[in-house]
């Protein structure tokens, strides 16, 4: 039997090196792992912070009849009890929280890979990441249930850096559907200030940073 996944975790799929150790932080379902076992991936971890969601995991698993061992369930508040992985995979929550859970990771080491699909608050993910030394490498959109989603690959240099308003808000995502849903939110944004107003003139305009 085949698991299908929905747009948002098909982007997220991927974007995942098969061939390397992979965690999904906030696995719920465990679907992701599942599908990644099947596409070839060995070793993989499946990890939530409540215990209900890893027994769905469990069952998940079971019902694909993927061999004992093969996905590690795990009980972990984001990355704390994780042990080192090569690409970790966190979707299907807010930016903010994405980057607390980073920020907080205990093996940080570069060449480490995110792959990140933000609900909300795509720009507060985009100025944490490059505050902790994470560079964006590419980004995809995503259509799911009506709605626009960006999915971000990034690996950790160490370098930390500054990034433009533009680039909090837009990243490297190309995508006019992307781009249509953040002048949106700017736009409601602006309506209480006017620097969203003017951020979102010069995203139509075409400027990038």
């Amino acid at each position: 039997m085949t698991v299908h996944l929905d747009a948002r975790l098909e982007a997220c799929a991927g974007l995942v090196r098969l061939d390397k150790r992979i965690a999904d932080i906030g696995t719920d379902h465990a679907l992701l792992p599942c599908k990644l076992y099947q596409q070839g991936a060995r070793g993989l971890i499946a990890a939530d912070v409540r215990e209900g969601p890893l027994a769905s995991a469990r069952a998940t698993i079971d019902l694909y009849g993927i061999p004992q061992g093969e996905i590690t369930t795990i009980l972990s508040d984001g990355l704390e009890k994780i042990p080192p992985v090569d690409d970790i995979v966190i979707a299907g929550m807010g930016g903010e929280l994405i980057g607390d859970i980073i920020e907080r990771c205990h093996f940080l080491h570069n060449g480490l890979r995110f792959v990140l699909q933000p609900m909300t608050r795509d720009f507060m993910l985009r100025r944490k990441l490059y505050s902790i030394g994470v560079e964006i490498l590419k980004e995809v959109t995503a259509q799911a249930k009506g709605k626009t989603y960006t999915v971000i690959l990034a690996e950790f240099t160490g370098v930390k850096q500054d990034v433009s308003d533009i680039f909090a808000f837009m990243g490297k995502n190309t995508d006019d559907a992307y781009k249509r849903k953040q002048l949106a939110a700017l736009r409601k944004m602006g309506k209480g200030d006017s620097f969203y107003l003017e951020l979102a003139q010069k995203i139509e305009k075409g400027e990038r940073a």
